[in-house]
């Protein structure tokens, strides 16, 4: 196997800087520009009060100015985006302390305009010799996609409303939000079908001919103690805090949003039960 060659890139000349020459810089500005240019990741370093702006060849190609010409090295008449884009952040890491920024969205040129990339953004104070923050050390990077959530299974609801056409608003609501879904008209015709199949929710409302839906909840929670419980009501949760039992209640008219919110909770608790 053929050993592979090192190659070393060509030193800048530095003598054209802001900076001046490396022979007279401190030990920290030394290392962390050889770290700097030896990097394939995007790095810039703004070293010392005039903020003096030293890039690698990653930078300049991630900003897609042409302008940009590595290792920089004065003083910008703007400030780069990764400076100007959260002056709180940068004054955090001024101040002595690393920082991280995931998703910031900076502006970089693509095809002859403007467009927004998202980054991740790692700030590293750069400290002098006495322990003083010189400068700060900005990497980036490509932002990395948040890992999937967890995809919650779907909820098996059975859902009592007397109004046909209210009931089949609800199910057909349900169904588009992912979750299982069986319906009943009344108490009476509910407490069977709890007892054939096993559900998480009931959902019912509370005003039902017959057997109201306080009543089928009370009994259902006999049958089936798990069983989570969730009212349609005109009264809100005024009525649920007076329940021996635990449960949920919409005041009609409810939203979608709301309707999310409270089936969210249940699949959460759900969730935290043991298995």
């Amino acid at each position: 196997m053929t050993p592979s060659t090192a190659v070393a890139p060509p030193s800048p000349d530095w003598s054209r800087t802001a900076l001046g020459e490396p022979a007279g810089w401190p030990l920290p500005l030394r290392l962390t520009v050889d770290i700097l240019l030896n990097s394939p990741t995007a790095m810039l370093l703004m070293w010392g009060p005039e903020q003096i702006m030293v890039y690698n060849d990653a930078y300049a190609a991630l900003t897609g100015l042409s302008s940009l010409r590595a290792p920089g090295g004065g003083v910008p008449s703007i400030q780069p985006a990764a400076w100007s884009w959260n002056g709180a952040a940068i004054r955090q890491a001024w101040a002595g302390d690393s920082t991280s920024h995931r998703g910031v969205n900076l502006p970089v040129w693509r095809n002859n305009g403007v467009t927004q990339l998202p980054l991740d953004l790692y700030y590293t104070p750069v400290r002098n010799e006495a322990g003083g923050v010189a400068g700060v050390l900005c990497t980036l990077a490509p932002a990395q996609a948040a890992p999937p959530a967890e995809t919650a299974r779907p909820l098996r609801l059975l859902v009592v409303e007397d109004n046909a056409d209210a009931r089949y608003l609800v199910c057909e609501t349900l169904r588009a939000l992912g979750h299982e879904v069986q319906a009943a008209a009344t108490g009476e015709d509910a407490l069977p079908e709890l007892a054939r199949q096993p559900f998480d929710v009931l959902f019912t409302d509370v005003s039902l001919p017959g057997m109201s839906g306080v009543e089928l909840a009370r009994l259902a929670r006999k049958q089936t103690p798990a069983l989570q419980l969730l009212f349609a009501s005109g009264y809100g949760d005024a009525l649920t805090r007076h329940l021996e039992f635990p449960a949920q209640s919409l005041q009609k008219p409810y939203d979608i949003e709301q309707l999310q919110a409270a089936l969210d909770q249940i699949a959460q608790r759900l969730a935290a039960r043991p298995a």
